[in-house]
């Protein structure tokens, strides 16, 4: 019977099978809020290298440095991080258009009439501007300034910072708290013969590693829940076709762009996100549409600074496992499931796994199947919403003539999808279910820069008289260019909280 009682039992006995900056992650979460009710033993090998090409956040990350009571600048410093206002998205509806995903709210809403309602019905009356002109993050964008609590232009904000460096800071604090770490490779799992639970894991030197309950950390090899309690993969590949990546470091840019960029390229995107030391590039394609030779040209062209590496692939399939727990056996990171990164969301559902994971875990005796149902069935929602918002850009696209998008135009995608776009073509509406992760802002940021314009507006708009319209929006925008045009430049913001660390030597 799967059984455990953290409070009468004594401690519960965690192990995380592997590090990198997921299996850290829940070393430092688990450390953090379970003291003394569990002993957490994670094992690695310094022989198998860490996949680290995700280097940007979202702003749900502030919660995990809060909760860790981890230093801001301490953070920004060690890990080479610079700010991230949202994400640039260049050529997806045709070659040479732009548009910003940025974080935070957009426009001012006026009582009960959301702000894209007077925007729609000001641009019937021809008197709004772009979308993005009321976002004050995406101006600073634009500008190229940031500020950390500027009073009147407080920003929204997450981060892109170096993984390869994050996973140790991580390390360090999960140690001071008493987790054991074990140098060593995993060659075999040992499953209780009765319930089929994990009792082991067993290491080169025939070394055992007990424990009651294990976090899969594994990257994509998924040692744990996939191969040795054999939960299958869901493939999203007919609506993600993307499956490889290239990611090359390249010097760091005199001047940091507060944002990530996103550029379409024939047959996929490319990445570029600045950080203090280097920048992060990479390409993210279609094998069915091109060869990794082609790719790696277009990404080498098209960096802004000198390569400081080759090229390094790494193959994919966009997806997850059907089950995120099973038995005894929660998975984190690659381990549960690749999510492309092009909004960002990795790190963020390593977060949300191990929030859910503390929410549920039983305080007395008892099964687990209530919770691990409950966890599955939370888990699979999240991604299958995430999953929609990314498929959005792919579907609603506008490079006619190029054999990829053409085939990503005519995908039949997830009914949840056809649901959202339907609805935001009526009257700009929607609909949050199921405490989805992206809100209102990003869906129309979105939906607006893919090409998406609704027929009509909501009624509620026509309450406003028509000739208060055009000089509302007008004060907006102008608020916005004002406010962020007197920040500083990014870099020196940088340089304000972490030091002469962010100063170009």
């Amino acid at each position: 019977m799967n059984t455990f009682d953290p409070i009468r039992s004594g401690p519960l006995d965690i192990v995380i099978a592997g590090g990198g900056t997921a299996g850290w992650m829940a070393a430092a979460v688990l450390s953090r809020f379970l003291g003394n009710h569990a002993t957490i033993t994670l094992v690695e090998s310094d022989e198998i290298g860490i996949v680290g090409v995700g280097e940007a956040t979202i702003p749900q990350i502030h919660n995990l440095l809060i909760s860790l009571g981890l230093d801001q600048a301490e953070f920004v410093r060690k890990t080479d991080a610079s700010f991230k206002l949202g994400i640039e998205f260049a050529g997806w509806t045709k070659p040479g258009d732009t548009y910003i995903h940025s974080f935070g709210t957009v426009g001012r809403g006026a009582g009960l009439i959301p702000f894209r309602q007077l925007w729609l019905r000001g641009r019937s009356l021809g008197v709004s501007g772009d979308y993005g002109d009321y976002s004050l993050n995406a101006a600073a964008a634009h500008a190229g300034t940031f500020a950390l609590n500027e009073p009147g232009a407080e920003l929204s904000y997450a981060y892109h910072f170096d993984a390869a460096q994050f996973a140790p800071l991580l390390r360090r604090y999960a140690e001071e708290r008493g987790v054991r770490r074990v140098e060593g490779k995993i060659e075999a799992v040992e499953r209780d013969p009765t319930s089929g639970d994990i009792r082991a894991l067993v290491l080169n030197g025939e070394r055992r590693v007990p424990g009651k309950l294990f976090i899969d950390c594994t990257g994509f090899r998924s040692l744990l829940l996939g191969d040795s309690l054999g939960v299958p993969y869901v493939d999203w590949t007919q609506w993600l076709p993307c499956d490889t990546a290239l990611a090359v470091p390249s010097a760091p840019a005199e001047a940091i762009r507060p944002y990530t960029q996103s550029m379409a390229r024939p047959a996929g995107w490319q990445w570029r996100i600045p950080l203090q030391h280097r920048t992060g590039n990479g390409h993210v394609f279609c094998s069915q549409f091109m060869d990794v030779e082609r790719a790696r040209e277009l990404l080498l062209d098209s960096l802004e600074t000198a390569p400081l590496a080759d090229p390094r692939p790494l193959r994919f399939t966009s997806g997850h496992r059907r089950e995120f727990w099973s038995h005894n056996c929660i998975a984190l990171g690659l381990a549960a499931g690749f999510m492309e990164p092009l909004e960002s969301t990795s790190i963020h559902l390593v977060q949300s796994g191990l929030s859910r994971l503390l929410s549920l875990l039983p305080r007395g005796p008892g099964e687990l199947s209530h919770a691990r149902a409950t966890f599955n069935r939370l888990s699979n929602s999240e991604w299958r919403r995430i999953r929609d918002f990314i498929v959005l850009h792919y579907v609603a696209n506008g490079r006619e003539g190029e054999p990829f998008w053409d085939h990503c135009r005519r995908m039949d995608v997830p009914d949840t999808l056809k649901e959202k776009i339907a609805l935001f073509e009526e009257a700009g509406l929607f609909v949050r279910e199921e405490d989805e992760l992206f809100l209102d802002d990003s869906w129309a940021q979105v939906m607006l820069g893919q090409g998406i314009m609704p027929r009509t507006w909501s009624p509620l708009a026509d309450n406003v008289p028509a000739e208060d319209i055009g000089p509302f929006l007008h004060s907006l925008a102008k608020a916005c260019r004002t406010k962020a045009s007197a920040l500083p430049a990014h870099r020196q913001a940088i340089a304000r909280l972490a030091g002469a660390s962010a100063e170009l030597s």
